[in-house]
């Protein structure tokens, strides 16, 4: 049974990722874990030796809380009648990355799914501030990240972008592998360069992502990029009608720089599908 984490702050687009990772998964018996780490204002425990004050805090918020995630199973109940699924919710104290980054070996979990805002007015950020800590936090699970106004219907074509640099490892594609046969998906592999000229070893490592495949639908693309990396991947999965984006998440890449702070506030990188990361 595949272990599912999927973090919540009860709002829209976080009821948004619960339903689509349910759809998502609605073939394989999976057990989801909703997930909500609450920290108080500090303006209600500035007075830190006030420790009844402070425990008193802490209990109406673990209720609060508790209460909101019962009522989340509610609404997926509602839903999920004839489900395979198992469920089962946690309030954790403390912050969001590092009560995740915990509960990754805790649950040997398979998968963290999280709801996004995406693009909000002029800033044009796809990626919350929570959803950014928990990339650079961890790099040992697949982490599937929903848009708030995704509609998942299908898992028609899957965009997977590289640029032939690193060598995938046996298994390290399983997770991209898994869902593609699930969905009998097509995976379009999008090579992102301005130089298409490809070394032994780049020519090597298609050969593997080849074979990494197997009998799995894959087509390759090659497109010039006039702008950005992230504007050309979000260009070509909307040409091409894709139901997600799936990358590695190495260190030290295109991506990584992607999710620092100033650049995530100044670049549009906003798609309309989820972008299913792979631990390096």
């Amino acid at each position: 049974m595949k272990q599912i984490l999927i973090p919540t702050d009860f709002s829209d687009y976080a009821l948004n990722a619960i339903f689509t990772a349910l759809k998502l998964e609605q073939n394989r018996s999976c057990h989801f874990i909703l997930l909500h780490a609450y920290e108080p204002d500090n303006r209600n425990i500035s007075n830190r030796q006030n420790t009844v004050r402070t425990g008193m805090v802490y209990d109406a918020m673990r209720k609060d809380v508790t209460n909101k995630l019962e009522e989340t199973l509610q609404m997926i109940a509602k839903v999920c009648d004839n489900s395979p699924h198992k469920f089962s919710t946690l309030a954790k104290r403390g912050d969001l990355a590092s009560t995740v980054s915990e509960l990754v070996p805790k649950y040997d979990l398979d998968l963290i799914v999280m709801g996004t805002k995406g693009a909000t007015g002029n800033r044009q950020v796809f990626l919350g501030s929570n959803t950014v800590k928990v990339l650079k936090k961890i790099w040992s699970c697949p982490i599937l990240i929903v848009p708030r106004k995704f509609n998942f219907q299908a898992l028609r074509k899957i965009v997977f972008p590289t640029e032939y640099v690193n060598f995938y490892s046996k298994g390290q594609l399983n997770p991209l592998v898994s869902l593609a046969e699930a969905w009998r998906s097509q995976v379009l592999i999008f090579h992102v360069a301005q130089e298409f000229k490809l070394s032994e070893k780049q020519l090597s490592n298609k050969k593997i992502i080849k074979q990494r495949l197997g009998s799995i639908r894959h087509s390759f693309y090659k497109v010039p990029i006039h702008t950005t990396v992230a504007n050309a991947i979000t260009k070509f999965t909307e040409e091409k009608l894709a139901d997600m984006i799936c990358m590695v998440h190495y260190q030290h890449t295109f991506l990584e720089r992607l999710i620092e702070e100033p650049v995530v506030k100044k670049i549009g990188f906003h798609t309309e599908v989820p972008l299913f990361l792979l631990p390096e």
